[in-house]
């Protein structure tokens, strides 16, 4: 039997696995054994590729954020756009694997993809005129923005038993129809948040110009 031209493995087609099965059942579900049978290897030979399962899980959730669009962030970037299009970009990409959220949210850690996108954000900041410390908690601060928003969906933590609420609950008369509109109010609740939050900085901005500690805001 002539040998197969491409190896059976790859570290590109077991991260592609992994992030497929915790997709769909969770973290907790991936495991080398569960993942050997998904792949129908054995399990050592998972190992020629990832020496540990934390390995593996940094590289499937780096593979998360290699998804994340920096391309906004060139030389002469308007900050405030880009800082905008990248956490609509950024949101999409976890919303499309919000099983990885938590660990996501720990930090770039030394994942390469990660540290790009942290690298970009503070760089393209930092261009604008931002100070190097406000440009840093900058970026913490969309991350905890958008990550947050990540975590979960406000509409459908309402349960849809109109009876549920009644004269307990006064104000939530309508709280029961909330998870039938979930997409239009989460995704509208984090457009308001995103601009609230831009909106913000940009007077940050406008008032360290003032002081002649940033560039004009225009």
């Amino acid at each position: 039997m002539a040998r197969p031209r491409t190896p059976l493995l790859s570290r590109e087609r077991i991260v592609g696995a992994a992030l497929a099965l915790a997709d769909a059942e969770g973290l907790a579900a991936l495991s080398t054994r569960r993942l050997a049978t998904e792949l129908s290897v054995s399990g050592p030979s998972l190992y020629n590729h990832f020496a540990t399962k934390d390995e593996l899980l940094d590289a499937v959730v780096d593979s998360v954020m290699g998804e994340v669009d920096l391309s906004m962030f060139g030389p002469g970037a308007d900050w405030r756009a880009a800082l905008r299009d990248w956490a609509r970009s950024y949101r999409a990409a976890l919303a499309a694997h919000p099983n990885v959220v938590p660990v996501l949210a720990q930090g770039p850690g030394r994942r390469p993809n990660a540290l790009r996108l942290a690298d970009a954000v503070f760089g393209c900041l930092v261009e604008a005129g931002w100070p190097r410390g406000q440009a840093t908690r900058i970026g913490a601060l969309m991350r905890y923005f958008v990550t947050g928003s990540a975590l979960g969906s406000f509409a459908a933590g309402f349960p849809e038993d109109a009876t549920l609420y009644g004269e307990e609950y006064p104000h939530l008369g309508e709280a029961h129809r909330l998870a039938e509109h979930r997409r239009r109010i989460d995704e509208g609740a984090f457009e308001t948040g995103l601009e609230a939050l831009l909106d913000g900085l940009e007077l940050r901005y406008a008032r360290l110009a003032g002081e002649g500690r940033a560039p004009g805001a225009g």
